[in-house]
C-alpha cells in the first residue's frame, strides 16, 4: 500500500525548528502495530494517520512509538498545515475528528505559511501529587517545586510539574524508575498520563512567558521539542491557580534542543469555570513523499 505523507515542522515558520511530526493520508487501512512501527521509524515523538469521518471535517489518529494516544497538540498543528499544503483545507473553520472528541481548529496564514489555532476541551483537573513523588522523576529535589504538581487534561492527562528556576529546568534528568513509581501512584482515571511537563514563568527569549521541558521515557526520543496538548493544560493550571495575572501568554520549548517553538494561548472563562484553551502556532511542510507500506 503506497499512501502520501507530509513531515511537518510544528509551532514554527522555518525548517528544523518547533516539533516534527510525519502526518500520513488516507491511512484508514492501517493497523495499530503498523502506525506504531511507522512512528518508531520515524524516530519522531508522534505521527498522525488520517482517514474518512462521518462527524467531522477529517478523522486524526495519534500515535507514540509505543501507543495510541487519544490527542495531541503538536501532532494537531502539523496535520492541518498538512491539509492546508496539500489543498483539501483552507483558511477559516474546520473540525478534526479525535479520541479525545471533536476539535475545533481556525486556520489563518502568516507570511505564506499556515497559523493553526486549536480549541482544546475544557481542563480537568485531577489531584494534586506529592512534590518529592513528582521531582525524583526529574532527579530534582521537592524544595525545587515552585506549586503544588497536579494531574490536568484538555485531552491528554499529564503532570503539571512548575519549577522555580530555569536553573532547575536545566537539572532535570528522567529517571525512569521513579516515573514508574509516579505512574503506579495515578489514579485509574488518569493512568494515562504522559511524562511530568516542567515549566517556569519565564520565557526562553524576552518574548516569552513560560518555558518548558517534557523528557521521554524509551522507546521514545529523550525529549519532546514542544508539546502543544500539555501547553495547553499547563495555561489552564497556571490560570486557575492565580500563578499568571492575565489569560494570554506565549510558551515557549524546545530551545536548549536546538529546536526553537513558540505557541501563542489564550484560556477561555474565569479561573474557577475554564471551558477551553486556544493553542495557536505555525505549521512548515518540511518534506513530502510516498511510503510504502
Amino acid at each position: 500500500m503506497a499512501l502520501e505523507f507530509d513531515w511537518v515542522d510544528a509551532f514554527t515558520d522555518r525548517a528544523f525548528g518547533g516539533n516534527g511530526c510525519a502526518v500520513v493520508h488516507d491511512a484508514g487501512g492501517l493497523s495499530a502495530e503498523t502506525c506504531m512501527a511507522f512512528t518508531r521509524e520515524t524516530g519522531l515523538v508522534e505521527c498522525t494517520f488520517l482517514e474518512p469521518s462521518d462527524v467531522a471535517d477529517i478523522k486524526v489518529r495519534y500515535f507514540l512509538a509505543e501507543r495510541e494516544i487519544p490527542f495531541a497538540g503538536h501532532p494537531t498543528v502539523a496535520t492541518v498545515a498538512s491539509m492546508v499544503a496539500r489543498g483539501v483545507a483552507g483558511t477559516g473553520a474546520l473540525t478534526l475528528e479525535t479520541g479525545a472528541g471533536l476539535v475545533p481548529i481556525e486556520v489563518g496564514v502568516e507570511a505564506g505559511v499556515p497559523n493553526v489555532t486549536m480549541t482544546q476541551i475544557a481542563p480537568v483537573f485531577g489531584a494534586e501529587l506529592p512534590a518529592d513523588l513528582v521531582a525524583a522523576v526529574g532527579g530534582l529535589d521537592a524544595q525545587d517545586m515552585l506549586a503544588p504538581p497536579q494531574l490536568v487534561s484538555t485531552g491528554l492527562p499529564v503532570v503539571i510539574a512548575p519549577l522555580r528556576s530555569q536553573e532547575a529546568l536545566r537539572r532535570a534528568v528522567l529517571d525512569v524508575d521513579a516515573l514508574g513509581r509516579l505512574r503506579a501512584a495515578l489514579p485509574p482515571e488518569m493512568a494515562g498520563a504522559i511524562e511530568p511537563f516542567w515549566v517556569v514563568l519565564e520565557g526562553a527569549t524576552e518574548a516569552g512567558n513560560t518555558f518548558s521541558r517534557l523528557l521521554l521515557a524509551p522507546p521514545n526520543p529523550p525529549e519532546d521539542p514542544f508539546t502543544g496538548s500539555a501547553t495547553g493544560a499547563m495555561a489552564a493550571y497556571l490560570w486557575a491557580h492565580g500563578m499568571i495575572e492575565a489569560p494570554r501568554l506565549v510558551a515557549e520549548q524546545g530551545h536548549w534542543l536546538g529546536r526553537p517553538g513558540r505557541a501563542d494561548v489564550e484560556i477561555l472563562g474565569p479561573r474557577h469555570a475554564i471551558s477551553g484553551v486556544k493553542v495557536s502556532g505555525p505549521g512548515y511542510v518540511l518534506m513530502s513523499g510516498r511510503v510504502n507500506l
